[in-house]
């Protein structure tokens, strides 16, 4: 019997998840390799719910989630789990995405393993090293070890050659395009209906990364608490990370305005409906200001740097940071200027057209010599 190679994917929080889940159902399909699907557990009850929605099942959940677990914690049972399991099954090739915690852990177990590894979303950088922290030191470590590089836009590519990366470097475009047209297209959802905001004029704001906790959170939820009171036609609506940390300050600041909607974390299909239906994204969130932009909204990204930088350069994303002020005047502008709001609304995403699964499976196919 001709063997057929084991590409196994390692996948912890939900953007790996919906990124990766277009990619495992058409994987699935090969009938020329085998796929094995590892859950950490980093984000397991958010995971499960981008699972169920696909209708795609893991093989292994390591469930190491525990409450005010630290980075290092993380590291040290991702590593634990997974040498074990590499001793048992050794893929020929490992898929990673992005900059978390798992995709690091997973990619230096390999290394160690000596076990080839595939980085999505590969060659994102900001200036800073500590700016995301620890996403820009994770996708830092994980370039100088992988084997395949799968970068999404140009810039991406750019950046991985100037990282003195010189081989196995491919534009594909970002899979988070291919997962958001899959759920548009396969996916119903009537959410605003059920908490009354359909044909209501909707601004969608989301705030999770560590870089905003604290002072940069409270300056965020008075800045949105302005455009809202000053546009009384607007409704806001902003999924709350479950973080207390989060959670207490935006509930304290934004709780009792009446056009004000706060909710749990968004199930993908119930968040592309709204982004469907909303004028503008406010976010500190690496995936909307790659989404947003295929459904013709415009981003205002709520950081001081980003490494999705394709997005400012081609118009699609407005880079405002935590300052109240500076929040307000430029969402203001951009709810009140046709011509400006247009502008972003029509301008070309970078990130691709829905294809980047398939070119994937393509170079992973020929990497690993299968026809």
């Amino acid at each position: 019997m001709k063997y057929k190679p084991l590409i196994t994917i390692v996948l912890g929080t939900r953007p790996e998840a919906i990124k990766f889940a277009p990619l495992i159902i058409k994987l699935r399909k090969e009938k020329s390799l085998r796929l094995k699907i590892i859950l950490t557990g980093q984000h397991n009850e958010m995971v499960s719910q981008v699972m169920d929605l696909f209708k795609i099942k893991e093989d292994i959940n390591f469930k190491i989630m525990q409450e005010q677990q630290s980075l290092t914690d993380i590291t040290l049972k991702i590593i634990a789990s997974l040498r074990k399991e590499f001793a048992l099954n050794k893929p020929d090739l490992l898929l990673v995405q992005g900059d978390t915690n798992t995709a690091f852990t997973a990619s230096l177990v390999a290394f160690y393993e000596r076990i080839n590894i595939g980085h999505l979303e590969a060659g994102l950088r900001t200036s800073t090293l500590l700016n995301p922290f620890p996403e820009e030191a994770n996708r830092r470590l994980i370039s100088q070890i992988s084997t395949l590089h799968f970068a999404p836009s140009k810039k991406a590519l750019e950046n991985l050659r100037n990282s003195n990366i010189k081989e196995n470097i491919f534009l594909t475009g970002n899979t988070v395009i291919d997962a958001m047209l899959y759920v548009a297209k396969n996916c119903n959802s009537n959410y605003l209906q059920e908490i009354n905001l359909s044909n209501k004029k909707i601004i969608l704001a989301t705030v999770h990364r560590r870089e905003n906790w604290g002072k940069n959170l409270e300056n965020i939820c008075y800045g949105l608490l302005k455009i809202i009171n000053n546009n009384p036609d607007l409704f806001l609506l902003m999924p709350v990370h479950k973080n207390k940390i989060i959670t207490n300050p935006v509930h304290k600041i934004l709780g009792s305005h009446p056009n004000i909607k706060l909710t749990s974390s968004l199930s993908y299909n119930h968040l592309v409906e709204v982004i469907k239906n909303c004028i503008i994204v406010l976010t500190d969130s690496g995936g909307l200001q790659e989404e947003a932009p295929s459904l013709g909204k415009p981003v205002l990204v709520l950081r001081d740097q980003t490494e999705r930088v394709e997005a400012l350069e081609y118009g699609t994303a407005k880079l405002v940071g935590t300052d109240t002020e500076k929040i307000f005047i430029t969402a203001n502008s951009l709810l009140n200027n046709h011509y400006e709001y247009n502008s972003m609304a029509n301008s070309i995403n970078p990130y691709g057209n829905g294809n980047s699964c398939q070119k994937i499976i393509d170079i992973c196919k020929s990497f690993l010599n299968i026809s």
